[in-house]
């Protein structure tokens, strides 16, 4: 099977627009291809997990990926898939997060010579003449269509400013670059991304006379349609400071079990016949491809040893292991209203569920106890006061336990 036609079977290819031109390129390794990341924190997170396995994906298949790392597009704010303007950064802060970012993405893709490149669109966008990116750029977008675009609608309730009206313009330029400086001749992205890749192709075509492609990814989502990679504390973060090698393994280990196969698939680059095998899977076996799921993954990002650790850690600890040696869940005050929180909270904020709608089913099925005695009431407050000192143990099935505290 080529890669196209991997792709394909994993779930992962959304929008296209030109199939067969795409599926013979990267089949045969004649693809120089751009993922782009804005470099808004000082860590990678699960949001920009399927990117990079794609980049790897396809740089196996011989294709060369170039990284870009939005130096100057993050100075200004993609406004795809939000309702808020996000915050300025300084030029310091966005350096500190794209040296954070090289060392990250350098776990995924060979960066050795001719095999990938990395490089920063602030080396062009910054120096850019306003009057001649008007005239040079600018005459090609009409803003009609600019504002018909996905990546626009929901900014458009509130308010969406002048300077996130230019996103589209500064990311369609950002492969202009790349084209001419670099042979780059595809852009892969998320699927809310395909407004802003559209407009580099047309820009390409206008101003070049050169055929370009664009292809997006499925996005990652959960059962109930939320993005995946978010806990009630925040993002999933790569760097193991941020979340620690263990806490990731358990994100993966506690995904639902409507989500755990397509995870497998979509993330893991384990054989498709080995998945197929899988999809008859049920019941119990669906605790055994969860494992699987957060072995693969914490092995990809924090390497064999920690992912081993991390196993070894959860199989000892669940299986009735010493209250003391247990993993610990820490509360913050946001997690509490007025003093008070749910059982549905605890238990996400625990890492235990990975939604109030899990936890709410292991609740009404009887598979919560809390300091041993059994939780059935989806209601049930705590008080600050009962996570003191030692906290709270917190189990949920026979297997998953948290001792929680403040």
């Amino acid at each position: 099977m080529k890669i196209y036609e991997e792709l394909q079977a994993r779930g992962l290819l959304a929008q296209l627009t030109d199939e067969d031109e795409i599926r013979d390129l990267i089949n045969e390794g004649k693809a120089t291809f751009y993922i782009g990341f804005d470099p808004t924190a000082d860590s990678l997170h699960v949001g920009h997990f399927m990117a990079l396995c794609l980049m790897k994906r396809l740089q196996m298949a011989g294709n060369k990926p170039i990284a870009l790392i939005g130096g100057g597009t993050a100075m200004i704010g993609d406004p795809s898939g939000r309702t808020d303007m996000r915050s300025m950064m300084t030029k310091e802060t966005i350096a500190h997060n794209v040296e954070c970012f090289k060392k990250q993405m350098s776990r995924f893709i060979d960066f050795s010579e001719g095999k990938a490149m990395l490089v920063n669109n602030a080396d062009w966008l910054l120096d850019l003449n306003y009057v001649e990116v008007l005239r040079e750029v600018g005459a090609h977008f009409s803003v009609n269509r600019m504002l018909t675009a996905e990546c626009y609608k929901q900014r458009m309730e509130k308010g969406l400013s002048f300077l996130e009206f230019n996103y589209m313009i500064m990311q369609s330029y950002d492969f202009y670059m790349l084209y001419q400086k670099y042979g780059c001749n595809m852009q892969f992205g998320g699927d809310d991304q395909w407004s802003n890749m559209l407009g580099g192709t047309e820009l390409i075509r206008r101003k070049l006379g050169k055929d370009a492609y664009a292809m997006t990814i499925t996005l990652l989502l959960n059962s109930e349609g939320k993005k995946m990679g978010k806990t009630q504390k925040g993002a999933v973060w790569l760097d193991p400071n941020k979340t620690s090698p263990f806490e990731f393994y358990q994100y993966w280990r506690n995904v639902a079990d409507d989500d755990v196969l397509k995870c497998i698939r979509m993330l893991t680059f384990l054989p498709l016949e080995e998945i197929e095998k899988m999809d008859a899977w049920e019941g119990s076996q669906l605790n055994q491809a969860k494992e699987i799921l957060a072995y693969e993954l914490t092995k990809l990002v924090h390497g064999e040893e920690e992912a081993t650790k991390a196993q070894e850690s959860a199989r000892a600890l669940f299986s009735g292991g010493n209250a003391a040696d247990m993993p610990t869940a820490t509360l913050a005050d946001e997690d509490f209203r007025e003093g008070q929180i749910d059982i549905l909270g605890v238990l996400v904020a625990a890492g235990l569920c990975a939604s109030r709608g899990e936890a709410r089913r292991n609740v009404e099925q009887g598979g919560v106890t809390v300091n041993e005695e059994k939780v059935t009431d989806i209601k049930t407050m705590y008080d600050k006061t009962a996570f003191d000192g030692e906290g709270m143990i917190v189990k949920r099935g026979k297997k998953n336990f948290r001792r929680v505290t403040l």
